[in-house]
């Protein structure tokens, strides 16, 4: 079968994750963080218990300055956060108070270690527990700042929740004196300082480059990631809309058709589907396959070559291309194909294939089984201008998107590879229309949507096939709804459907919804094994075949003037941006933590 013998060297190669995905992850369920602070809770009593250790003291350090304080702040910090016009979740909160004692109990260990070599000049189990509460205070209020609300004075409420019921579990505990509420007001005003900051310092990066809070746009995209908050989904649209240029997009549809049944579509706008999770042109697969409607039978949407620059920033242009391919789809005469010609390769190793369907030609370029990914945008209009003239029909182009190794692959206009993609393509284009004969064409189609970006690495498309029967050869197209495919993959995939089909290609949608999940790039076969991966596309490409039946193709194409895209180098601004926002978060976390525990260390020494 064409292409299945591409090399899979290379499976297995360390992918280096970009820094600012590491940032996203999903908090236990409740029942776990409660668990562990119940746990936590104990080891922390425990270490600052008297020794002989006495099971009423150990209950009362147990209670009253730890469990109880984190249990009880978890509720008060949703309710107080929720009043103040925030928001964090009881999941988070829960999380959150997990970390009070977790961060505790360091501090408590070393300070039962240094009590071994000199008890008499370390502080005292009250002064230990007290002090322990700036470090608390310092990582909630930066955790809450962004979380909840990007203002000290309405975070801080939530912040101080849990600090000052452990101040008064260990005024219970140990007695109140006007010296140990000053300690504690003072060790609280530390951390809440050097919180202080390390949010300034880690706001600056994206403030400096965007003139916006970097800090303040935490909680809209955790708003828009886990809840679909229209709200959230808007303020961050509105922010991409300030840096927005226009731009021509062209639009091509496809459909193929049997009995009058629009059995599926191909749409094919030059957009590129991000920037992340649903926003602008994020998800533009399952946007356009909702906005074509079940008329349009099933949606193809590959990916075109084009980059990060022609993202659309909100979904009111999302909308303008629906509005277009819904016309396009409505233009788009279905007729009976007079000529076709098989998937043909123009020569070995050409980057791209080429197949004549009576009024299209659908066109694929890849690099495999080197890496391959973005194409840009003026590799494909310059193909387009070379073959004005050279035979009648629309060109169908498509960026296979198909050999993930992270930063390579990329075919930036005016480099020798993308002067060998123009030609590779133009050669295949003129042998598949040179290569078309008469006779009639049998479409196939299946899909199947029943995996998850989590665990399967795979977009709500899911993966489609369209088989097609042309010129005397079987052909199948399958779309993977994700991020590339890893390198080495496509080929175990093609190597599974020899004798299924004549020919295949394996392209991806580079949906970057499915970024929306720990680790963040995701591509397909990162989580989803590739003998079962291969096993379920057989499986699709297989009932799309059983179902063969006469088509019908109609093809029509037009341009949408002056619509918004977020432009060139908006992106690489932005994730530079995150980056060193997360680096300078990074080494200002240790050093304002360190900066919390000396200063308070300092002044417990000045109060003696």
């Amino acid at each position: 079968m064409t292409g299945a013998t591409d090399s899979i060297e290379g499976v297995g190669l360390p992918r280096r994750r970009r820094g600012y995905t590491r940032a996203i992850f999903r908090a236990p369920q409740i029942g776990t963080s409660i668990g562990l602070i119940v746990l936590l809770s104990a080891l922390d009593a425990a270490v600052v218990a008297p020794v002989p250790l006495a099971v009423g003291s150990f209950l009362w350090l147990f209670l009253g300055p730890l469990l109880l304080p984190a249990l009880v702040g978890t509720v008060l910090t949703t309710g107080l956060a929720t009043a103040l016009g925030g928001r964090i979740s009881v999941r988070r909160s829960v999380l959150l108070g997990l970390t009070n004692v977790a961060l505790v109990l360091p501090i408590l260990a070393l300070w039962r270690l240094a009590g071994l070599f000199d008890g008499a000049a370390n502080p005292s189990t009250a002064i230990i527990l007290l002090l322990a509460q700036g470090p608390v205070l310092w990582f909630r209020h930066m955790s809450l700042y962004g979380l909840a609300q990007p203002s000290h004075a309405r975070a801080l409420p939530a912040s101080l929740a849990p600090p000052l019921l452990s101040a008064v579990g260990v005024f219970a505990v140990f007695g109140v004196t006007p010296l140990l509420v000053l300690e504690a007001a003072l060790f609280l005003a530390i951390g809440l300082g050097a919180s202080a900051l390390l949010l300034a310092a880690a706001d600056r990066p994206i403030r400096r480059e965007f003139g916006t809070s970097g800090v303040g746009m935490i909680r809209p995209l955790l708003d828009h990631i886990n809840l679909r908050d229209p709200g959230a989904t808007e303020f961050l649209e509105r922010f991409f809309r300030r840096f927005a240029i226009v731009a021509d997009l062209r639009v091509t549809i496809v459909t193929f058709s049997s009995a009058g049944r629009r059995r599926a579509t191909w749409a094919l706008p030059t957009v590129h589907p991000g920037p992340f999770a649903a926003l602008g042109a994020s998800d533009l697969p399952r946007k356009l396959a909702e906005a074509l409607g079940e008329e349009a039978g099933v949606v193809f949407v590959p990916h075109t070559p084009c980059t990060h620059d022609l993202d659309l920033p909100t979904g009111a242009e999302v909308g303008q291309v629906a509005e277009l391919a819904r016309r396009l789809q409505r233009t788009a005469v279905a007729a009976p194909v007079a000529r076709s010609s098989p998937l043909l390769r123009p020569a070995p190793g050409s980057w791209a294939r080429a197949q004549q369907l009576g009024p299209v030609t659908i066109a694929t370029i890849s690099q495999a089984p080197e890496p391959t990914d973005d194409i840009d945008f003026a590799v494909a209009d310059r193909l387009r201008r070379e073959l004005q003239g050279q035979g009648d029909g629309e060109l169908a182009l498509i960026d296979a998107h198909n050999s993930y190794v992270e930063d390579r692959g990329d075919i930036v206009y005016g480099t020798p590879a993308a002067e060998k993609a123009v030609n590779d393509a133009l050669a295949a284009v003129v042998a598949a229309r040179d290569a078309s004969r008469p006779g009639p064409v049998r479409v196939g189609v299946a899909a199947r949507t029943d995996y998850s970006a989590r665990e399967h690495g795979i977009g709500p498309l899911g993966i489609r096939a369209l088989v097609v029967e042309a010129a005397g050869t079987t052909t199948a197209y399958v779309l993977l709804d994700g991020n590339n495919l890893l390198i080495g993959q496509r080929a175990q995939i093609l190597q599974r459907l020899e004798g299924v089909v004549d020919a295949a290609e394996v392209m991806t949608t580079d949906n970057h919804v499915v970024h929306e999940v720990d680790g963040g790039i995701n591509p397909v076969g990162e989580r989803f094994a590739v003998e079962l991966l291969a096993r379920d596309v057989r499986a699709v490409v297989e009932q799309a075949k059983g179902e063969l039946a006469p088509a019908e193709i109609g093809v029509a194409s037009d341009t949408l003037h002056g619509v918004p895209v977020l432009g060139p180098g908006f992106t690489v601004r932005l994730l530079t941006s995150l980056g060193d926002t997360l680096a300078v978060f990074t080494n200002a976390l240790l050093s304002t933590f360190l900066l919390v525990l000396t200063t308070s260390l300092v002044v417990w020494l000045a109060l003696r």
